[in-house]
């Protein structure tokens, strides 16, 4: 077995994984994948930007929360109540703690203004909604990943 695909099993199932997402049909649909997928031992889901930069920095009602365990990839939608999602994007990018957690937008926005912005800010990735599996399979594999279709 060649060493890429040894750490994709060692890492198969055994990661955090982070939505930050308002719409509730959008967390059902990519719970879904990501569970039928078994890339994580943990799902982590968050309506709002204020409650995810709670839950990573330990924050609020997550005050007492293990921050040493931290997501090892962020679906992070753009428009999101209380703080927005390019805000947030910009804050894990700007600490050192978060800086190199992989964060993959999710956005409705087809406006190339806001894919350009969400790089230039470090995100990983930027997929559509609505979620296409293929291209979420394949940026996961990308980030050395098992990802499960069965």
């Amino acid at each position: 077995m060649d060493r890429r695909k040894e750490i994709q099993e060692l890492r198969k199932g055994n990661i955090v994984f982070m939505l930050v997402e308002d719409d509730y049909d959008q967390e059902v649909i990519v719970s879904r994948v990501v569970k039928n997928s078994k890339i994580a031992k943990d799902f982590v889901f968050t309506r709002n930007g204020k409650e995810a930069l709670d839950y990573i920095f330990g924050e609020g009602s997550y005050s007492d929360r293990d921050i040493s365990i931290m997501p090892e990839i962020i679906l992070l939608d753009l428009k999101l109540p209380k703080i927005g999602g390019f805000e947030v994007l910009k804050r894990l990018k700007s600490d050192i703690q978060t800086k190199d957690i992989p964060v993959v937008v999710y956005s409705s926005s087809c406006e190339e203004a806001d894919k350009a912005r969400s790089y230039q800010l470090g995100a990983y990735d930027y997929i559509d909604k609505p979620l296409d599996t293929r291209k979420f399979e394949k940026i996961i594999k990308g980030l050395g990943f098992s990802f499960s279709t069965g």
